[in-house]
């Protein structure tokens, strides 16, 4: 659910097919923060948008206790914006991801 611009989320422990695949991330980024249901690539969204349409620095707390899935979501923010920034330079977002955006993605 969404709070504002906060974003609380539940771990599934299990994959949930489709969640975070190159539709949604086509999906989120045509929408503003609250016109869809609350996904982590609608607060993505927003930090990319604040970033280059207002030149606004964004910062991104992700809490929550062992197992709550920090990393997974840290993975998913990232690569939400690696996606943002290759269309951003032209290219379709399905389109293979570059060596720097692996190797942000597997730090």
């Amino acid at each position: 659910t969404n709070i504002g611009s906060i974003l609380a989320s539940v771990n599934p422990y299990k994959p949930i097919p489709g969640l975070y695949g190159v539709d949604a991330i086509e999906l989120y980024r045509q929408h503003r923060l609250g016109e869809l249901p609350p996904h982590i690539f609608a607060t993505a969204n927003e930090c990319y948008c604040c970033l280059w349409k207002r030149h606004d620095s964004q910062c991104v707390l992700i809490s929550g206790e062992s197992g709550a899935g920090k990393t997974e979501s840290t993975k998913l923010l990232l690569k939400f914006l690696s996606a943002m920034s290759q269309t951003s330079l032209g290219a379709p977002v399905c389109e293979k991801s570059t060596h720097v955006e692996e190797a942000i993605l597997e730090s």
